[in-house]
């Protein structure tokens, strides 16, 4: 379980004792040092999965992304595009098609 997980549990669980220690008056037989207890060692418990979680986190820092730059489109590849652009219009040119949309051409006189 991951410690952000595990921590958030345990207040759950800590926020849960609180009420039922609040709720319940009675000193029965010693129930209400024993609910104490469990509310320390719970208390506890998030401290040490706090350090343990911190530790990890000096340990391994996490990595900062380099901010990438817009690539750009170089002179021979704008170049090689235009060439084969042409390369398509003139075998739809051939073909009897119009080029961008696909439909063939219509004969006029």
């Amino acid at each position: 379980m991951k410690a952000k997980k595990a921590i958030k549990r345990l207040s759950k669980v800590e926020s849960i004792l609180a009420n039922v220690i609040d709720e319940f008056s009675d000193n029965k037989n010693g129930l209400r040092e024993l609910l104490d207890s469990a509310k320390t060692s719970i208390v506890r418990a998030k401290k040490t999965v706090g350090l343990q979680e911190s530790s990890k986190a000096d340990k391994k820092p996490p990595a900062k992304a380099d901010k990438s730059q817009r690539s750009r489109l170089s002179a021979e590849g704008r170049k090689n595009i235009s060439l084969a652009a042409k390369k398509r219009w003139a075998l739809a040119k051939r073909q009897g098609m119009n080029a961008v949309t696909g439909r063939k051409l219509k004969k006029t006189a």
